[in-house]
């Protein structure tokens, strides 16, 4: 299970501590999935940050009794003088994962062909993404955290990159962030909204498409 208690987040700006996150509270069990609507601004991407432990909760606790991934096809951390293989290779010495039988998987589902090995710094974006989307995939996890700033490519990758998260891993947990509530209907059994620094939770995916459809105010600057 993966449960957030009374979780705030602030930051410093140039006007004063912003609060971002006003002691919101979320419990995820082993396979199943939540998505979460929020208007640009509204502190969805750094929900993700603070469940994937990339950032700590100002106040609060976040406790993860599963595995949890980093946010899908983030490129953040490549090291952009190692080729595409060394990454795979650091990435995996992190998880304690052999990465030998991950590289055919890896350079299938890429399509990076001969770049694989060479440096990420030669890659364009989309090759970029690519790779960091197959690492994502390539070491499972029990919980996947899922932004919808994921950008997968053209639409052929795209349904490759749907059948591999929705489909083959289908028994496994998921956190969807977005605005678009149209994605939410379509891949999640439970919905919440990130409203004004709170996480509301309803009873349905319609009741909270209508309150997000319907209260979310103009969007905000996100920090």
């Amino acid at each position: 299970m993966i449960r957030i208690e009374n979780v705030s987040k602030s930051y410093h700006t140039r006007l004063g501590r912003r609060t971002v996150l006003d002691r919101v509270n979320l419990e995820l069990h082993p396979g199943r999935n939540v998505g979460i609507l929020g208007r640009n601004g509204a502190g969805k991407s750094t929900l993700i940050r603070l469940l994937s432990g990339a950032e700590s909760p100002s106040s609060g606790r976040i406790h993860r009794g599963m595995s949890v991934s980093w946010p899908l096809a983030f490129g953040g951390a490549f090291q952009a003088n190692l080729t595409g293989l060394d990454n795979l290779k650091f990435v995996c010495r992190v998880y304690g994962v052999d990465y030998k039988p991950l590289v055919p998987f890896v350079e299938e589902f890429t399509e990076l062909g001969v770049y694989f090995r060479e440096p990420v710094s030669h890659y364009s974006m989309g090759m970029t993404t690519r790779l960091a989307f197959a690492l994502s995939m390539a070491i499972e996890f029990d919980c996947f955290l899922i932004d919808e700033a994921m950008v997968v490519g053209d639409a052929r990758f795209h349904e490759r990159c749907h059948l591999e998260l929705f489909h083959k891993r289908r028994d496994r947990a998921f956190v969807l962030v977005t605005h678009d509530a149209n994605v939410i209907k379509l891949y999640c059994e439970r919905a919440c909204v990130l409203h004004e620094g709170k996480l509301l939770d309803f009873d349905s995916v319609d009741a909270a498409y209508d309150f997000y459809m319907n209260r979310t105010e103009a969007p905000a600057v996100e920090v």
